[in-house]
């Protein structure tokens, strides 16, 4: 640092504090981007910077980008969660820093809160929606704020999010009732799902799409009772013993949400494996193997790097003033069967 201005020269100059300076000149997170900039630019004015330093002045900030995901034993969560930790050499050329916290989202008041506590020092923030009142007042809040907000694998409906990324959830549901019925083919019976949450928007939107196809197309399957596991193996493994335990004629399972491996586990357990046939959600570890030993005939997936990529896109797209979906290519729903695992 060279001239004879001090810090609180900057800071009057600038109307911030001292500590707000400080944090700016050594680049450390928590200042709004339009803060830091009058911060650098009070600072050459009043020749506070060396040369190095106005060069550096120029250059932006990295967008501070917070991906919000829930805690539990989600398998495709997890993955995507260590995905967004380990990208920053693929992220690095769209100037941005990417941070991901698992936290108890299926509670709404801790899911706002966690999104107010963490939006205070980002520039941006993805994260799986609740449908819940005070979820989107939390979300509208950070957009009055100028935090950019996208919605991630389950939307948020009337509120101030700047976009969605995920597959179309009613299409999945209509996709996995297509699959049930045709694998069952002219066979009769009742059929179950099992949610996370109906709380997920996109959870309810893929039990009105299977619900809707099982009616137009296979009246000769009736649907139990929705039960919900909030993707936790353990409860969906209780929640599938009981299904089974009281339909002697279940013929088909679709799982709507994450957690797998416990509807497996009870289908195995009571020699149902190759009886039933059972849709699931999200390519994971767990779900690969029941596809190769056969106790899942087929999984509906999304592409944990092309999710955040889309994020990414939208979230620059937001900096820079264009329109937050130039440039990004819809998710497209995959279906895995054993035969095409990749």
């Amino acid at each position: 640092m060279t001239g004879r201005a001090r810090i609180g020269d900057v800071a009057r100059r600038a109307a911030v504090s001292g500590a707000t300076v400080d944090r700016v000149l050594n680049r450390r997170p928590g200042v709004r981007e339009a803060t830091v900039q009058r911060v650098w630019a009070a600072a050459r004015e009043l020749g506070y910077l060396s040369e190095a330093d106005l060069f550096a002045s120029l250059a932006p900030s990295p967008m501070r980008l917070e991906f919000l995901l829930p805690a539990g034993t989600n398998r495709y969560l997890r993955m995507l969660g260590e995905y967004i930790r380990n990208a920053e050499e693929v992220l690095s050329p769209f100037n941005v820093r990417c941070r991901c916290h698992f936290i108890d989202s299926f509670d709404p008041q801790v899911l706002a809160e966690s999104l107010l506590r963490y939006g205070k020092g980002a520039d941006g923030i993805a994260f799986m929606a609740l449908e819940h009142p005070v979820v989107r007042e939390a979300v509208n809040a950070l957009a009055a704020r100028g935090v950019h907000v996208v919605t991630l694998i389950s939307d948020l409906s009337n509120s101030r999010r700047a976009a969605y990324v995920g597959m179309d959830n009613r299409a999945a549901g209509r996709t996995a009732g297509y699959l049930v019925g045709r694998l069952l083919g002219p066979r009769g019976g009742q059929v179950a799902m099992i949610a996370g949450s109906l709380s997920y928007r996109g959870h309810e939107e893929r039990e009105m799409g299977f619900l809707h196809v099982m009616r137009e197309m296979f009246p000769s399957l009736g649907v139990v009772g929705l039960r919900e596991g909030h993707d936790d193996a353990n409860n969906n493994y209780r929640q599938a013993r009981s299904l089974l335990a009281q339909h002697g004629d279940l013929v088909g399972l679709y799982n709507i949400g994450g957690g797998s491996g416990g509807i497996g586990r009870a289908l195995k357990e009571t020699g149902r494996d190759r009886q039933a046939v059972f849709v699931g959600h999200g390519l994971t570890p767990d779900t690969r193997s029941l596809l190769i030993d056969g106790t899942l005939d087929a999984v509906i997936t999304q592409d944990p790097p092309s999710m955040v990529s889309n994020c990414i896109r939208i979230f620059t797209n937001l900096r820079d003033q264009r329109e937050p979906m130039a440039g990004v290519e819809p998710i497209r729903i995959s279906i895995i069967f054993r035969e095409n695992l990749p």
